[in-house]
């Protein structure tokens, strides 16, 4: 599986790992989220903010904590999840 860099952690909110995307495409809802060793931490929960500065949540999976992360950690996602802006 191809996995291309989506985002990056910003901070924990109520549970859920909020993300600054760092990707020009925007990620399919529920698409799972790997780390870098492609091991799956979560799925993409919301999209919010503007096209030009995207922010996604991941709510991580059973076991993984969310405030274990650290400002600037880097997430993954699938190549096939991703939509171009044009749409």
């Amino acid at each position: 599986m191809r996995v291309a860099a989506m985002g990056s952690f910003i901070h924990a909110c109520e549970g859920e790992i909020v993300c600054q995307s760092i990707n020009t495409k925007i990620p399919y809802f529920n698409a799972p989220i790997y780390l870098e060793n492609k091991s799956q931490i979560g799925k993409v929960d919301e999209i919010l903010g503007p096209l030009n500065q995207v922010f996604f949540t991941i709510k991580p999976q059973e076991g993984i904590v969310a405030s274990s992360f650290k400002e600037g950690d880097k997430f993954y996602i699938g190549g096939d999840k991703l939509l171009p802006l044009e749409r």
